[in-house]
């Protein structure tokens, strides 16, 4: 009794933690996609900002899809696929970092030519 009850808890574990690591990485593409077009239609307009628009969104769809990696740790069963899920978030880490520094730098580099042509 106790045993169903229990494999019964971790097969509704399982598809919770997979339904919920599906819309974590749907959202990552939603605002990768949504903040590509609107960068898109800015830089028709050549506006300035751009750059760092496009850095802040992409770092965002990146924290989505890297929150559904850590999920789907919670699920995982064998070595080889935490191994695999480590190197996928190790990677996705660094990324978040580069882009990170980039909106940064960007930052900077808009600070001054407002200071600049002021």
């Amino acid at each position: 009794m106790i045993i169903h009850f229990l494999d019964t808890l971790e097969l509704s574990l399982t598809y919770i933690v997979e339904f919920c690591t599906a819309l974590m990485e749907l959202f990552g593409v939603v605002v990768l996609v949504y903040t590509a077009v609107r960068c898109f239609i800015r830089w028709l307009k050549h506006d300035s900002q751009l750059r760092l628009d496009l850095a802040q969104g992409i770092a965002l769809a990146l924290e989505f899809k890297m929150g559904g990696e850590v999920l789907r740790t919670v699920v995982v069963r064998d070595w080889a696929e935490l191994g695999i899920l480590g190197a996928i978030i190790l990677l996705r880490g660094l990324l978040t970092f580069l882009i990170h520094w980039e909106i940064k730098n960007e930052e900077e580099a808009l600070e001054k030519r407002n200071s600049a042509s002021q």
